[in-house]
């Protein structure tokens, strides 16, 4: 198991792989609407009374 094991991580610090994830990609589906979302906006500002 630790042959196996020193093997693994000498393999993986000599090969070269691409990387699954790009750093310059958005991460969410999010980031491609505007802020904030119109649902969550109010058209008017609500009124407060004492009663």
């Amino acid at each position: 198991a630790m042959l196996v094991f020193i093997f693994m991580i000498l393999e993986s610090m000599l090969s070269k792989r691409t990387a699954l994830f790009n750093n310059n990609m958005p991460t969410s589906i999010e980031w491609h609407h505007p802020l904030p979302p119109a649902d969550h906006s109010y058209d008017d500002t609500p009124v407060l009374t004492n009663c």
